[in-house]
Parts: C-alpha cells; structure tokens; sequence
C-alpha cells in the first residue's frame, strides 16, 4: 500500500489554527501518527472534544484523540514541561504515547534561565521556554539530545554541569538545585527514542507544523523570528526518505491576522471578535497582548509561494479557521494559488469543519 502524508502548516505569525487542524485530520485518520517537524515545548496547539480541552506543546494535537506522537530531530524538549503535560493528558485519557528522535535538542534549566533573563532574548521576542538559547547553545561545544537521557548518569551530569558553566553556572549547590527536578522528570518517564524507522509502521502521517511560515529564522524579518524552519521543508525531507509521494498540504489561516510578541505585523488594527472565550493566546509576560489585523493576502501569498519552493505536494488545501469570530471578509479571489479543497471552522471543535468550495 502506498504510504501517505499530510502536512499542516501556518501561513501567518504562529496561532493561525495548526492544533484544531490537526485533530480535524486525526479524526478522519485515526491510524496515524502525529509528526512534529519543528518548534518544541513554546507550541500552544488547542484541540477541544466534547467536554475536554488540551493545549499540546510537548505532544502532538492528535494525542487527545488517541494517536501516537513523535518529535523529529527538528524539534526541542524539556522534560519538566513534558512530565507536566504528560501528567494533565493522562487525566483526559489522552494518548501519552512519545516517540522521540535521538537527536532531537533538550533544553535544560539553564536554557531556560537563558531565556528569560537575558535582555536581547526579551527584547527580539520570547516565550520564555527556553527554545532560543537551546538552539543557539547547540551551536556550540555543550550539545544535549535525547539519546543522551539514556545515556549512563554519569555522563549526562557531566554533560549537564557543562552547559550550567557555558552560562556562567559556577556553584555546585546552585547547580545541583537547578538539576533536581530536572533529573526527576528524566527518571519518571518511560523515555521512547526511535529514529525513523519507527514512522515506517504507519501508513498515514500527519504532520503538524509549529508556528508560522512568517517566524521562519531564515524568510522572517529579523530579528523577531523563531529559532526553526517552519516552512515544510523538513517534513518533505523526511518524506523523502520513506519515500513518501502521496502528499497532501493544508495550509491554515485565521479569517483575521494575529501576531502574539514584539516584531512587524500589517494591517495591525483593532478587531472587534465575539465566541473567542477559548482563545489559548492571551496576555503573558513575555509575549504581552495578542496582536490583530485584517488579512493581508499579499503575505498569504508570499508564503504560499515561499513554501512551495521546499514541497512537491499531490493537493493544497487551504483552511480558514474563526470564522465564526469576525465578519471581516477575505479576499480569496486575489490568491494567486488553485486549491483543490477550502475549509472553514466555525467553532473550537474541528467536528464543525465545513468545506467551503
């Protein structure tokens, strides 16, 4: 049987709708698993089902409907989060099942001390999680993948007071503290390190993209972008290596602009929204008030041109989601892109799903 993919992607700033999209085609894939290509624990992806909500970050969105999940050598963890997350999944029945690719980043304590605390990482932009400075640390010397959570103990603490010296960590009770519920959480998980061999038993996969195509560290306006590609260039390229051809692209948007952090946006203008009582991006420290705007199709535009220069896709999709939020109207016919199918969500609950043409 000829293996098949779908790719979902945002086509903004990041919270264009990736979570429910991804639960909408776990629904109608329920042998799949969930691939995340990029970002890590600073994901925010909503799914609700009847009575339960969760918002994933160190799983995939399919995992409350019950699939698999399983982060690519793109992707960052941090066990702390992820024993937390794993945790309140557990109490929805979700699926805490977490493949994980031995080279996939982990963040540290430390990274994430990095994050919020230094002023250049505050004033380009952060979440606060520690994605930034593990990906820039990894540049260096004092590298740490998953492999490295099964490694003897020995060696990942030595491994782990050499990334507390690289920021300047120098007291070994301080660190000692710093590493105690980190080093806890390594211990409580059943870790599942799997390259990806493990995606060859599948013959669906979905994969779900982490923020925009517009926080892309190479094609976003610097220096307010997100430390990882977030085209779907690296989901084609592990299609590609399990031979993958039949690809089908989703490309979601909200029916209006949104940018939650510091950087350029256009159109950027108040919008006055109704049924938005779920929204998962409201006010924090780091990233402040979520940002609005109408639509600018010309940076729709860009970046569905801009993707298609990294995938080969069999369809595009195109997904409109909060619609049922605004009366603002989208000018679809100035698209410069045929969409074999155009969806709209009129609520939280991917059930609502509509194709719209």
């Amino acid at each position: 049987m000829m293996k098949t993919a779908q790719i979902v992607i945002g086509l903004g700033f990041g919270d264009e709708g990736k979570g429910i999209t991804t639960d909408f085609l776990a629904s109608q894939n329920p042998e799949s698993v969930v691939v995340r290509f990029s970002g890590g624990q600073q994901a925010a992806h909503t799914v609700m089902i009847d009575d339960r909500k969760h918002i994933h970050s160190s799983f995939a969105s399919g995992a409350l409907r019950g699939l698999p999940s399983y982060f690519t050598e793109h992707c960052t963890i941090y066990p702390v989060f992820l024993l937390n997350e794993r945790n309140e999944l557990s109490t929805k029945n979700g699926n805490v099942e977490l493949h994980i690719h031995p080279l996939a980043k982990v963040t540290t304590p430390f990274d994430v001390w990095q994050n919020r605390t230094n002023i250049r990482n505050l004033e380009h932009g952060t979440c606060g999680k520690g994605i930034g400075a593990t990906m820039k640390r990894q540049e260096s010397p004092y590298k740490l993948f998953a492999i490295d959570l099964i490694a003897p103990r020995a060696m990942l603490i030595e491994k782990l007071k050499g990334i507390a010296y690289y920021y300047g960590f120098m007291e070994e009770q301080q660190i000692e503290e710093e590493l105690r519920p980190f080093l806890e959480a390594v211990d409580y998980i059943d870790w599942m390190i799997d390259d990806y061999t493990y995606l060859q038993s599948f013959d669906n996969l979905i994969f779900e993209g982490s923020q925009g195509i517009l926080l892309d560290m190479d094609h976003g306006v610097f220096p307010n972008v997100t430390y990882a590609n977030t085209t779907s260039g690296n989901a084609y390229e592990i299609c590609n290596r399990l031979r993958i051809e039949d690809i089908e692209m989703y490309y979601v948007t909200r029916a209006y602009a949104t940018r939650h952090g510091s950087g350029w946006m256009s159109n950027e203008r108040e919008i006055s929204l109704r049924n938005n009582e779920e929204e998962t991006c409201t006010f924090n420290e780091y990233q402040k008030e979520l940002r609005l705007g109408t639509l600018d199709i010309s940076l729709l535009n860009y970046a569905l041109k801009l993707d298609a220069a990294y995938v080969e896709a069999t369809k595009k999709n195109l997904v409109i989601t909060c619609l049922d939020q605004t009366d603002e109207r989208i000018e679809l016919e100035n698209l410069n892109i045929e969409f074999n199918e155009v969806y709209g969500s009129y609520s939280p609950y991917s059930k609502d799903f509509k194709k719209l043409f």
